[in-house]
Order: C-alpha cells, then sequence, then structure tokens
C-alpha cells in the first residue's frame, strides 16, 4: 500500500500523467453508464442484430437535439400501424385500412416504406394504395398483391417518381402546390384490400422515416449510433486495463530477472528488447488482423508480447542495479530468502512508484491504439466500438450523406 500511495503521488507530478488519470477516470464512468443504460446482450442483439431489428429507423440521421438548436425542424419518424390503433374495417371480403398521420415538419421525410403482413390458406390478397393530401388532392400509388410479408419501399418506385414530376416519392407526395416546401397538415394512405378467402386478413404499417434519430443518430444500417459511442468505453477500457497490466508487470519482472541473474540472462533479454524495439509494431498488427483474425482477444495478445520487450525493459533494468546492491537485499540474501523472494517481495515493489506514472499514461494511449485499429478496419467485427464506426462512416460515405 505504501509503494502504491508513493505511486500516486508521483503521478501528481507528471502533467502528461494526471491527463491520463482523468482520461481514466471519465472512461470508468461511461462503461459504468454504458452496462447501466443497455446490458451487454442487449447492446450486441441490438448493434448485430440486422435490419429487421433497425427496419423502422433512418438511415444517416443527424441527432435529435439539433432541432432545439434550429429554427428549422427537422422530420422525426411517423409510424402508423393497424396493430397499433390505425382505423381498419371489414365488410365482406373488402378491407378498409386508413393509415393517417399529422406532418408539421419543415423539411420532407427521408424514406417512405409500407409493410403489410397477409394472412391467407392459397389465394393472395389484392390490394389498391392511394395518398391523400392535407388540401384534398389524391395520389394512387399502384396495386399490388401481398404475400405472407410484403415490403414496398414507395421511396424507390421510378414509375411513381416520374408520374410525379421525376421529384423523389418521399418529395413529390409532401410537396405544396407551387411551393418548394413540404405541405403541413394530415395525410393519409388508404389501403383497399380484397380477400379472397374466408379467413384472409391484412395489417399495415407506414414508415415515414425521418432525419433526425436519438441522441447520437444513425448510421447507413439504420443502426442507433449511441448504443456503438456507449458501448465502445467498456471495450476500449477493458482493452486498455488488460493490455496494460499485462504488458507492465511482465515487462517489471523480465527486467528485474535480467537485473538480478545478470550474465547470459540480462544479456539474451537486451538483445531481445533491442530487437523488438525497431519492429513495426502497425505493421505486424495489420499483418495478423488481415491475415490471421480481427478478434479483439488476438490483437490483445499480438499488442501484449510486442510491448513487453520494450524500452522500458532499459529503464526498469538500471533501476534494479542500483536496487540489486542496498543494504537490505544483502540482508535477505545473508537470512535466505529465495532468489524468486528477493525478486517479487524485495526489488518489484521499490520500482512500483516509478510504474504507476507510465501506467496511467499507457492506458489511454492503448485505448487511441484500439481506436485506430478499428478505423484501418482491423477492429473486432462484432463488438460496437468507436474505431468500428468511424471505419464503417468513412467507408460508406457518411461526410457527404
Amino acid at each position: 500500500m505504501t509503494a502504491l500511495r508513493s505511486g500516486f503521488q508521483q503521478v501528481r507530478r507528471y502533467p502528461s500523467a494526471l491527463v491520463g488519470l482523468g482520461i481514466i477516470i471519465g472512461l470508468i464512468i461511461l462503461a459504468i453508464v454504458a452496462m447501466i443504460v443497455v446490458p451487454y446482450d442487449e447492446a450486441i442483439r441490438l448493434w448485430r442484430g440486422g435490419e429487421e431489428i433497425w427496419q423502422e429507423s433512418p438511415r444517416y440521421a443527424q441527432p435529435a437535439w439539433l432541432n432545439l438548436l434550429s429554427a428549422k425542424k427537422l422530420p422525426e419518424t411517423i409510424i402508423v400501424s393497424t396493430k397499433k390503433g390505425a382505423a381498419k374495417t371489414r365488410s365482406g371480403n373488402t378491407v378498409m385500412i386508413s393509415l393517417a398521420f399529422d406532418y408539421h415538419y419543415d423539411d420532407f421525410p427521408s424514406e417512405l416504406t409500407l409493410f403489410f403482413e397477409a394472412k391467407y390458406a392459397e389465394l393472395l390478397p389484392y390490394t389498391v394504395l392511394r395518398w391523400r393530401t392535407p388540401d384534398g388532392r389524391e395520389v394512387s400509388l399502384g396495386e399490388r398483391k401481398l404475400t405472407a410479408s410484403e415490403r414496398y419501399s414507395i421511396s424507390q418506385d421510378t414509375r411513381l417518381e416520374r408520374r410525379l414530376g421525376d421529384r423523389p416519392p418521399e418529395v413529390g407526395l409532401f410537396l405544396a402546390p407551387r411551393g418548394h416546401a413540404p405541405l403541413k397538415g394530415r395525410y393519409e394512405l388508404q389501403i383497399i384490400g380484397t380477400l379472397f378467402e374466408q379467413n384472409s386478413d391484412i395489417d399495415a404499417k407506414l414508415v415515414v422515416y425521418g432525419k433526425v434519430y436519438g441522441l447520437a443518430g444513425t448510421d447507413h444500417k439504420r443502426r442507433d449510433l449511441m448504443i456503438a459511442l456507449l458501448w465502445g468505453a467498456p471495450v476500449a477500457l477493458a482493452f486498455g486495463f488488460i493490455v496494460a497490466i499485462g504488458t507492465s508487470l511482465t515487462t517489471l519482472i523480465i527486467a528485474a530477472l535480467g537485473a538480478w541473474y545478470g550474465r547470459w540472462i540480462d544479456a539474451l533479454i537486451q538483445r531481445i528488447t533491442e530487437i523488438n524495439i525497431i519492429l513495426p509494431t502497425l505493421v505486424i498488427l495489420i499483418i495478423v488482423g488481415t491475415f490471421y483474425s480481427r478478434s479483439i482477444w488476438v490483437m490483445m495478445l499480438a499488442i501484449t508480447v510486442l510491448s513487453i520487450f520494450s524500452a522500458a525493459i532499459k529503464v526498469y533494468r538500471a533501476i534494479f542495479l542500483q536496487v540489486k546492491e542496498s543494504p537490505y537485499i544483502e540482508a535477505a540474501r545473508a537470512y535466505g530468502a529465495s532468489n524468486l523472494r528477493v525478486i517479487l517481495r524485495y526489488m518489484t515493489p521499490r520500482i512500483i512508484p516509478v510504474l504507476v506514472p507510465g501506467f496511467v499514461t499507457l492506458i489511454p494511449s492503448l485505448v487511441f491504439l484500439e481506436a485506430s485499429l478499428g478505423v484501418l478496419g482491423l477492429g473486432d467485427p462484432v463488438l460496437p466500438t468507436w474505431g468500428k464506426v468511424l471505419n464503417d462512416a468513412s467507408a460508406n460515405g457518411a461526410l457527404y450523406k
């Protein structure tokens, strides 16, 4: 405890160590928040679940809080469904569905998609779609037969786009007459379904995708970026702690062994260290990630192995050579202490005050290294990390979209 207390007193003397300690405390707080708000299993399910989970989220959305800072109110996602109270009536073999909603935003939606669920035995239901605007205009969206699960992307209907004057449907269907802004008011998508079997039925859901979502927006897969921003902290922090502890303790013990035994053992350790120092660490990590595995555990092992024989061994060795000649070491040997006891019990604790500042500054550097690997496409493909978010953004043109 005395050595640790002395080590933290040393931290106060180094501005870089104080900055590193502040970063570590911030990451710990963010990691605790992440584990409370979104448990790990839920985070992985949401991040890796595919478009079925995020089908109601917009693509490339900005954070919702931007509406508080701008005079122009960007649209939020609107969902209207027969399973959530939308009007639905049946008369004989005819089903009438009204998907109505109020639109009071200053910009056009990003997409329009209609989802169907049809129940039938053999004969497919048939539907007619009509779009009604607040000023009473009516636009036909065509006719279609329905399978058990049907998705109609209105925004990708090229025939409808041509009929709307070569305007994207999400613009043409909302555009005010003789204007350039969306017409505000109550819109309605009317679905007239014809059933050919007694027990047949139709359910529908209209998603009017907005341009803002959540606290951090969404990516090209419609995923909530807040999940990656939150869970990037515990992942990066665990990466930094494990590698820092593994490399620091191992380096410390190896340096102590070399200083204590000397001769060929010390010479071998120094030659390995000198060779390892000139190795291009990042290039080796790229080779490992490209030809072997991008798993975070593999990367952690590779970084640990490459960092053990670092220049710190020479620094620790110089200190251990002085400690080795101390009177209390001679006393310990006179009382019959074993070599291992002398190294672990009497030598290494003396260097902990020097080790702690380096350990505190090493963790943030490893956090940024993990993010850098993700940016280069070498991050773990399963985990939601900061580097993975930046890599996806770069690969999918988020800067322009």
